[in-house]
């Protein structure tokens, strides 16, 4: 740990996740341990030119929205969103009764938001002439989730959306973490939800960099990415919650339990193409190298990185070649896309989910699902085994169209 910088950690006093992956906590741990999504599943119908790809959807029942109560906010997004909420509903409420519901801010990432409620819009207008009654252009703007969440929990503090492509969400961690340190939120719903629709997919299809099998992170065959949707979100705040079970220990018990925390995150931001990565991973290692400093950690405190890793040429080779400089080549690595595919927005929040899974449960570190075949040009250290954390800190990668790259660290702390 570098000793020269105090950091205070940001708690995260709850995590609900839905995706490809799992609807409960037990679904995602059981399937991460194992490698295996049943979600992720082949499609021909969702391309305009029929083409076969890869998808992660969500297949367990949403909860249903009152349109009466939420009106304009019945949407696929924000059932999706309410369905991972919904798991961290008492640590909001405990939270809304410590610091009152105008000093608890929701900030969130999305891309797709409510454009598949737009595209279900649009073809009842082709077939029949009208839009339906229900749908509003409100629902599928960017803001309208972080909006909804505020308005279901009664919350009445700063609400904001940030939209940087797949590194949407990560950012919400970041502005977060200032927001609680400026004093202008004592806690915050952070995370990320995207949902598919057909402009998402045909989209990164005119690009070529949809594969038509699932996606193989790493691998010298790698040929492209699969989309997911999915919701992940955290409650954080300055300090840890303390539970009823906790309460009654002696308090020299309650110090030596270990809390998970946002230790720390770093950005870039270097604008080297509209899409494609810069080449040699230059703003990847910025961010990385900026999260360390945040966090006050040195590389050799890292037990795990969950990759970006797309399974797209450009992005794993920058990514291998930026993870080399910074770490070498003894951090283990690996890509969690071939379970839930890219979430877009989401995406970071998600795997930030997976992150806190592995340090809340101790679970394995997540095997690198791929052909087998390692580009031998990539100087990682895949995870090809189940192997246990044995730091305390793992580090999470986000990088965006136009170099928008975020780098989040989460790791043990004792309060």
């Amino acid at each position: 740990m570098n000793n020269n910088q105090v950091t205070t950690p940001v708690y995260i006093r709850g995590c609900g996740f839905h995706s490809a992956l799992g609807a409960t906590p037990e679904q995602i741990q059981h399937r991460l341990v194992q490698g295996f999504s049943p979600d992720m599943r082949t499609v021909s119908d969702w391309l305009n030119d029929g083409s076969t790809t890869v998808i992660g959807q969500v297949t367990a029942p949403l909860t249903a929205i009152n349109e009466q109560q939420y009106p304009h906010q019945n949407t696929a997004n924000n059932r999706l969103a309410l369905s991972a909420l919904q798991q961290i509903s008492p640590q909001i409420q405990q939270a809304i009764t410590q610091y009152g519901a105008d000093r608890i801010a929701v900030i969130i990432g999305t891309t797709t938001s409510g454009i598949s409620d737009g595209e279900h819009a649009l073809e009842q207008l082709a077939a029949q002439g009208h839009l339906p009654e229900d749908y509003h252009y409100h629902q599928q703007e960017p803001a309208n989730t972080g909006q909804f969440i505020a308005d279901y929990f009664g919350l009445t503090g700063l609400v904001y959306t940030i939209s940087t492509a797949c590194s949407s969400s990560g950012r919400s961690f970041l502005s977060a973490k200032r927001l609680l340190k400026a004093g202008l939120a004592d806690a915050v719903i952070v995370g990320g939800a995207d949902t598919l629709c057909r402009l998402t997919l045909n989209g990164f299809h005119g690009l070529d960099s949809l594969s038509s099998e699932r996606c193989n992170p790493f691998s010298a065959n790698r040929n492209g990415i699969n989309i997911g949707e999915a919701a992940a979100f955290m409650l954080l705040a300055l300090t840890p919650a303390i539970s009823e079970k906790k309460q009654s220990l002696p308090s020299q018990q309650q110090q030596q339990q270990p809390q998970i925390a946002f230790l720390g995150g770093g950005d870039s931001s270097d604008a080297y193409h509209i899409s494609a990565p810069h080449p040699e991973g230059n703003g990847a290692e910025v961010a990385m190298r900026n999260a360390l400093a945040d966090a006050g950690l040195e590389p050799d405190d890292i037990g795990y990185i969950n990759a970006h890793g797309t399974a797209t040429p450009l992005n794993d080779a920058m990514e291998a070649k930026a993870i080399a400089r910074v770490f070498g080549n003894q951090v283990a690595v690996s890509s969690t896309k071939p379970l839930t595919g890219h979430t877009l927005g989401a995406a970071s929040a998600v795997e930030a989910a997976i992150c806190w899974y592995i340090l809340a449960y101790q679970l394995p570190l997540p095997i690198q699902i791929n052909d087998g075949h390692q580009d031998p040009l990539l100087p990682i250290t895949l995870v090809k085994q189940p192997l246990p954390l044995t730091t305390s800190a793992v580090l999470s990668n986000s990088f965006a169209f136009g170099g928008n790259n975020i780098s989040l660290i989460f790791g043990y702390v004792n309060d």
